[in-house]
């Protein structure tokens, strides 16, 4: 007679992208996530002076602004992150911020498809590089919170 065996657990990247359920979360998950959004305000507010810049003051097209105001913004986020908002040192700081790099361009991935339908769209570029970085924001606090730095 064959004999069950318990199902294998569930595998790493089932948990990185399951759906939270909120009823089950803590206040420390609720303020976890308030200083992950301080964060991105400021780097919000940093992505946007430097893209203004680059569009405006450099003429640079929609597209490479976004991806210098990401390199600009993205470095100061990685570091208050890992040390203000995720608190977490269980992998180095190595392999937080390759971890934190490849979410972030997953992120921005997602942010230059929007900006680009919202700009052919009509859409004034910064309002469209800003309504592009609040939508794409909770994917990136969840990947990061349950991957980079956990």
């Amino acid at each position: 007679m064959p004999t069950r065996s318990a199902p294998p657990p569930a595998m790493p990247q089932a948990r990185v992208l399951r759906v939270p359920n909120i009823r089950r979360a803590r206040r420390d998950d609720w303020q976890q996530l308030l200083r992950f959004c301080v964060v991105g305000a400021t780097g919000y507010l940093v992505n946007l002076a430097v893209f203004s810049a680059l569009v405006y003051g450099a003429d640079a097209h929609h597209a490479v602004a976004a991806l210098g105001a990401f390199a600009v913004a993205w470095t100061s986020n990685f570091v208050v992150n890992k040390f203000w908002t995720f608190r977490r040192h269980g992998l180095s700081a190595l392999q937080q911020g390759a971890r934190y790099l490849a979410v972030s361009l997953v992120a921005l991935g997602l942010n230059l498809v929007l900006l680009e339908v919202l700009v052919r769209a009509g859409t004034p570029e910064v309002l469209g590089q800003a309504i592009a970085i609040a939508a794409v924001m909770p994917v990136n606090f969840l990947l990061n919170r349950r991957w980079s730095f956990r």
